[in-house]
């Protein structure tokens, strides 16, 4: 799960490497705008992005891509 909200370049960065990672994972995700919801909202603010693996949050901000390969594995 990816949250992101609408006009974040950091959120555009962290797309691309969950892309990238999810394909070479053979995975799909689901990305989602926090500003869209006020639960998440609330939740979420300015840590976005954030991305959730099986529910655990796996990184936020700054998206590592060999943290979510390894969370993905």
């Amino acid at each position: 799960m990816l949250y992101t909200r609408p006009g974040c370049h950091l959120c555009d960065d962290a797309r691309r490497v969950v892309e990238a990672e999810c394909a070479r994972a053979g995975v799909g995700f689901d990305e989602v705008d926090v500003d869209g919801d006020e639960t998440l909202r609330a939740r979420y603010g300015d840590d976005v992005p954030v991305v959730l693996v099986d529910g655990a949050v796996t990184g936020f901000w700054r998206i590592s891509p060999d943290v979510l390969r390894g969370a993905l594995a």
